[in-house]
């Protein structure tokens, strides 16, 4: 079982998704904790209510941005985390916190990346008059929005959306790739190469490991 902690800020939609994906049997990864930079953060009630511990580091408390991620990876290290997902988690991280996590910290974002990265998102969508938008789950580099893409959802840009409509239909399916891509990397299936990533077959993989 891959051992991972969801780091939010905010309402925890994908945190639901990732708790509900966790309840499977078959699921290969567990979430050891919850960690909220905000203290309100709606989302903890999410992991009270599926017995995870819900943890608060609020970074109002330390005196500078590295002081807080000290804290957080402290914190990462006494669960015995192996792979951090970001969902929601509205902090911009410091070189020093990313390097540390380097290949072991993944991110959500609502479009399909290299477009659109940044806030307000779904604004810029519509104003660009884009025919489609999406998702993407990819581990993060030091630079916003950045790193090697591990999975993207396409979403149709319909006529008539608003900012609300078409953020539903995104996050819909970001509840489906998420929890998607956690598991592929707890098979042992992501590999990166040259900041890109190379998934392997599932079938291919139970094949190469069952060979003498």
């Amino acid at each position: 079982m891959l051992k991972t902690a969801v780091l939010i800020s905010g309402r925890g939609s994908n945190l639901q998704a990732l708790i509900d994906a966790a309840r499977q049997p078959d699921y290969p990864a567990e979430i050891l904790c919850v960690i909220s930079n905000v203290p309100d953060a709606q989302g903890l009630e999410h992991a009270r209510k599926a017995n995870i511990p819900a943890v608060i580091i609020n970074h109002r408390d330390f005196k500078t941005r590295q002081n807080f991620e000290e804290a957080l990876d402290a914190k990462l290290d006494e669960y015995g985390v192996q792979l951090v997902c970001m969902a929601g988690f509205m902090r911009l991280l410091t070189p020093w916190f990313v390097t540390r996590w380097r290949d072991r910290l993944i991110n959500i974002h609502p479009s399909r990346l290299p477009e659109f990265p940044g806030l307000n998102t779904h604004k810029r969508v519509l104003e660009a008059g884009a025919k489609s938008s999406g998702c993407t789950v990819h581990f993060v580099r030091a630079e916003m929005d950045h790193g090697p893409i591990i999975l993207q959802a396409e979403v149709p840009v319909l006529a008539g959306d608003t900012e609300e409509t078409l953020a539903t239909r995104v996050l819909e399916a970001e509840h489906r790739i998420y929890p998607e891509a956690v598991r592929m990397i707890a098979e042992g299936r992501v590999n990166i190469m040259d900041e890109r990533v190379f998934i392997t077959d599932a079938v291919a993989l139970a094949k190469s490991k069952a060979a003498p």
